[in-house]
């Protein structure tokens, strides 16, 4: 699997992680799993975040942190959910851009808190 630094499409994020699962994970963990595991790395992402933007103090045991490591954690194990229940993540954020835009066209722009 050819893993150096290049842009990829969310289509080819997603075959990217079901061949690397298929080829060395042996198999998806099972949805629930897999759902457990994003919440488990989302608060690890969380707790970077809360100590590099927020009003806590790293930890010793916090010192070797990477957010973008964190960041694609969670992306990774979205794409093993995305996979495992068949959702094209292209078209869902696409679909979702779309459904934003059409909701909240004015809603930001007019509220005042974001003056």
């Amino acid at each position: 699997m050819n893993t150096e630094s290049k842009a990829i499409s969310l289509p080819e994020a997603q075959l990217m992680v079901d061949e690397w699962i298929k080829t060395i994970g042996v198999r998806y963990f099972s949805e629930l799993t897999n759902m457990t595991i994003l919440t488990e790395e989302v608060g690890e992402l969380a707790r970077i975040m809360a100590r590099t933007y927020g009003d806590q103090s790293f930890k010793k045991s916090d010192q070797e942190h990477d957010l973008a490591d964190e960041m694609a954690d969670v992306l990774w194990v979205l794409i093993c959910l995305a996979n495992q229940t068949g959702i094209d993540l292209n078209q869902a954020f696409l679909n979702n851009v779309n459904k934003k835009t059409k909701r909240d066209q004015n809603r930001h722009q007019n509220n005042p808190k974001l003056k």
